[in-house]
């Protein structure tokens, strides 16, 4: 009997997975600004609701009435998600400050409380699907590439215990193959998605490509990502694209 599937209502992203996620995954979406990992994680969400499963959103890098204003051009967004508590947004810098750690650097200490708020919530929740936007955010605030593994593992751990599909964007420079600012969320993580660009004739097209996914057997094709009002993310294969 195979690995139960988070699938992320992207047929062919689905399909290149074999079905979906493995349940319980932690996955870092990497890509440099602009190629719509942010997009892409609430799709993963939205589409989650789709099949009674509810999401929690932590940003750490816009406001969360900047997310709102942002995802509602898309047609697939509804702020009746969050009003029925099927989609939670949270300020993960709000709640940092209501704990009253530090703003620059965290302690041992004060990560370690941090990560037990995140799995908390989730857990009152019933949350089968979490993003945290960005995971290089956060990062900043943890001292050591030791705290950084540390926070990430326990993490995974515990939201796989709840059977909670994760998603971490990693911020990365344009146009290079790497999959995060500190060379150790990659390794951690159980699976990885990387937005890149690619510069055709003066316009800049998006691509998409499953690098890791522990566990299963996966494609690592190419695709071309279209960000759409109607849909948020659609994919298309390379050769189909006209590039």
């Amino acid at each position: 009997m195979g690995k139960p599937r988070c699938t992320t209502g992207i047929e062919l992203l689905d399909s290149e997975l074999n079905g979906g996620i493995p349940v319980g995954s932690i996955v870092l979406v990497s890509g440099s600004s602009g190629v719509g990992k942010t997009t892409l994680c609430m799709n993963f969400l939205i589409n989650g609701i789709k099949n009674n499963e509810k999401g929690v959103f932590f940003t750490a890098s816009e406001s969360v009435p900047k997310l709102k204003r942002f995802q509602s051009t898309f047609d697939n967004f509804d702020e009746r998600f969050i009003k029925a508590g099927d989609l939670t947004l949270i300020d993960l810098w709000s709640i940092s400050d209501k704990l009253g750690l530090n703003p620059e650097r965290y302690s041992f200490e004060e990560a370690n409380l941090l990560f037990e708020v995140i799995r908390d919530i989730t857990k009152e929740l019933h949350a089968k699907r979490l993003i945290i936007d960005s995971i290089t955010a956060l990062c900043y605030r943890l001292q050591t590439r030791q705290m950084i593994r540390d926070f990430i593992f326990k993490l995974g751990a515990s939201l796989s215990s709840l059977q909670c599909t994760t998603l971490m964007t990693s911020e990365t420079p344009p146009f290079t193959y790497q999959f995060s600012q500190y060379d150790i969320e990659e390794f951690i993580s159980d699976g990885i998605f990387f937005l890149g660009d690619i510069d055709r004739k003066g316009d800049l097209i998006r691509t998409f490509q499953v690098v890791k996914m522990r566990g299963i057997s996966h494609s690592r094709t190419k695709f071309v990502i279209t960000i759409s009002s109607k849909n948020g993310m659609e994919f298309s294969p390379m050769l189909k694209a006209n590039l």
